[in-house]
């Protein structure tokens, strides 16, 4: 018998969270192993469930301690993260790509196509709207060519180690994968990281993209 895809909702809308389960109910295939508001779901519950997919219905409730892993974590980690009645924003796509999400589903999709997309997800496929696919294609392509170079970032007045951090930063990698690849203590790392953050003028890690992105998306 082929094991079903165990689906954890985590949903801070209740009828949207009670919906979906009785959608889920009904497929052969899928299972509710849990279903539970934002705030009463944390991350050693939702682990505990053993779930295939965590549903979300916000991007704050994505996990915020540190950034992706690179897209080979991704691949290889075995609970994926959809996000559905998402808004139609380009910008808001991408946060949620960089922070973990590999199903996107928008505000107008039918019972169907949040279906489908929680069967795609669980059998290891992303998923996005059409009109998003070269979008991510075309960001790819721009965060090869568009971070700072380094005459750039020395005038705004980052350090020769500031600037071998950026990319690392933009790549995903932890504080500890960083201090790993460049011989340094997490602390240090963390130092620097705060004050490259202090210097850009940006309250997250993940916003140092941001000027690539918003080139891109002409913001």
């Amino acid at each position: 018998m082929e094991k079903k895809i165990g689906v954890f909702l985590q949903c801070q809308n209740r009828l949207a969270r009670e919906s979906i389960a009785r959608i889920l109910q009904k497929r052969s295939d899928i299972q509710v192993v849990h279903g539970r508001t934002a705030t009463s779901a944390s991350e050693e519950e939702i682990a505990g469930t053993n779930p295939d997919v965590v549903v979300l219905d916000s991007l704050q409730l994505l996990p915020e301690e540190e950034p992706v892993a690179p897209i080979r974590g991704l691949a290889e980690s075995r609970v994926k993260r959809i996000l559905i009645a998402m808004p139609d924003d380009p910008k808001h796509f991408l946060k949620a790509i960089r922070r973990g999400a590999v199903g996107y589903v928008l505000c107008d999709a039918s019972a169907s196509d949040v279906v489908a997309a929680i069967r795609g997800v669980g059998q290891g496929d992303a998923i996005c709207p059409p009109h998003y696919v070269r979008l991510l294609f075309e960001y790819i392509a721009l965060l090869a060519t568009r971070y700072p170079n380094r005459q750039t970032k020395a005038s705004i007045g980052l350090t020769s180690r500031e600037q071998q951090l950026i990319p690392l930063i933009g790549r995903g990698l932890t504080n500890k994968q960083i201090a790993g690849s460049l011989n340094l203590s997490e602390q240090t790392v963390k130092n620097h990281v705060h004050r490259i953050l202090g210097k850009l003028g940006i309250g997250d890690r993940l916003d140092v993209s941001e000027a690539c992105e918003t080139q891109l998306l002409g913001m």
